[in-house]
């Protein structure tokens, strides 16, 4: 088990590794043991990273011409793979989550936000106008994207580097700097981060990096402060609630990418053995860890049975377990976290629901009982307005449906506060356009589930967010468009 002076993860400010009065301890998943100590930042520390971006908006950085910025951040992707092992051995302590989905999903997405942004600004487009003027002479209106200024990035513990990155590569690439508050949960690939950056040479103060926790914390010091400039957060709906009434009064600009409680719809002509593989997908992957996955899952009446057993038969064959045994899922983030999904386990057996499978905790018999782990969980039988119907549970657990008409399944599917995603399987590619138009949410999958193009917005509707991260819509957010009026 590491010591406190085996390890404490730092603060990073201005180019310096910076130890704080109080730290706070980052807890394996898997087996409860200690991975380090965390600096804790507290409001003078937070002050300090503020200050530090704010002054490197007028040094080397603001200087800086397009093709050395974009070689800067694709120095950044390259650090990422060149401690490829680093991060992922990071990224598995503080989440406990498979090899597999580390190897080729997280590490990978990381080091390539920062290719695709770094190649993007220098292709971006900026309009221009010809006009006529009474003297004939006419005038020309063009526009140029100027950096909004300090980013106050606060990302979530489910895929700690991959939206972090999502955040931080855009923001960089649009000339702005930038202070990063990760989740307490999940600390470590942003301090390699970190590292990485210093190593590479980004300027100082450009990329500042502080740890600790939500309300009287890291998280409402930074978000709060009188110089940062635009927010963007991805995270509980609630936590975004309070972020936008603090912005509010600086009447600062915020990106919210918030909860879910995600619709998967089965037609009854779509490719059964697809739809079955894609939706264990979508309901358990990450442990069902991700915003976009499916705890909604409406399947056409003629196939619920066959569907249901199918999902169940599926489901029992996941291996729950360390990452290092060839796990095909991990814990949950946390013992506390876990409280939360236990308790709605008990109140969907209240609400009246058949539990085809899971519901309950896995017992090991060693070091791993301590951890925070749960089985694959499917429901059946709840009413379509039962709280584990309606309330974001993130968790690996579904709720399963019959539907017996296409408008009867959009008009459930659409009966949420949330409006993040979908995920349709039909094989009738008429009905794949109609219905897909009719989801209320930000992005709409058919016959599959998390393939995404970098280049495409991304985000919710209602409690699911606001604002469109991706391609040019993340670069839209970290720039002011100034207009230039010459007359001629």
């Amino acid at each position: 088990m590491p010591s406190k002076q085996q390890k404490t993860l730092m603060n990073y400010i201005a180019g310096e590794f910076v130890q704080s009065n109080s730290s706070f301890e980052n807890i394996n998943p898997v087996d409860g043991v200690l991975v380090n100590y965390v600096a804790e930042a507290d409001v003078g520390i937070v002050n300090n990273a503020v200050l530090a971006a704010k002054e490197a908006l007028t040094g080397e950085w603001s200087k800086m011409g397009l093709e050395q910025r974009s070689s800067l951040l694709h120095a950044v992707a390259d650090g990422i793979e060149d401690r490829f092992d680093d991060f992922v051995a990071a990224e598995i302590a503080d989440t406990g989550k498979s090899y597999y989905q580390v190897n080729n999903i997280d590490i990978p997405r990381g080091a390539a936000n920062f290719r695709v942004f770094a190649d993007l600004i220098k292709t971006r487009p900026a309009p221009c106008f010809e006009m006529d003027t009474p003297d004939g002479c006419g005038a020309l209106n063009y526009a140029v994207n100027k950096p909004v200024g300090v980013v106050a990035i606060v990302s979530p513990w489910n895929l700690p580097l991959l939206l972090m990155t999502w955040k931080v590569a855009p923001a960089l690439a649009a000339g702005n700097t930038v202070v990063v508050k990760p989740s307490e949960e999940t600390p470590s690939t942003a301090t390699l981060l970190a590292e990485v950056m210093d190593e590479v040479g980004i300027p100082k103060g450009v990329f500042n990096l502080v740890h600790g926790f939500g309300p009287k914390s890291a998280g409402e010091f930074l978000v709060s402060h009188d110089h940062i400039d635009c927010i963007t957060f991805t995270g509980e709906s609630s936590t975004g609630t309070a972020i936008m009434k603090s912005a509010a009064e600086g009447v600062k600009p915020v990106s919210f990418e918030l909860g879910g409680k995600n619709a998967a719809i089965i037609f009854e002509d779509a490719n059964f053995d697809e739809a079955v593989a894609g939706t264990v997908r979508s309901v358990f992957s990450n442990c069902g860890q991700v915003c976009l996955c499916s705890e909604r899952v409406y399947v056409e009446r003629p196939i619920f049975d066959k569907f249901v057993t199918a999902l169940k038969v599926e489901a029992e064959k996941i291996k729950v377990g360390r990452p290092d045994d060839g796990s095909d899922m991990g814990p949950l983030v946390s013992r506390k976290h876990r409280d939360k999904v236990l308790a709605y386990f008990a109140l969907a057996v209240k609400e009246g629901a058949n539990v085809i499978t899971g519901g309950d905790i896995p017992h090991f018999g060693d070091e791993r009982d301590n951890g925070a782990f749960v089985n694959p969980t499917i429901w059946t039988g709840l009413s379509e307005d039962a709280r584990c119907v309606k309330e974001e549970i993130f968790g690996p657990v579904c709720h399963i449906s019959p539907f017996d008409t296409e408008e009867e399944v959009v008009s459930k599917a659409n009966d949420t506060v949330y409006g993040l995603a979908a995920a349709l399987w039909t094989s009738d590619l008429k009905r794949a356009h109609r219905v897909a138009r009719q989801m209320e949410v930000g992005i709409c999958w058919v016959n599959d589930w998390f393939l995404r193009d970098l280049r495409t917005p991304f985000g919710g509707v209602k409690l699911s967010g606001i604002g469109r991260e991706g391609g040019i819509h993340s670069l839209d957010f970290y720039s002011e468009p100034l207009n230039i009026c010459i007359k001629l």
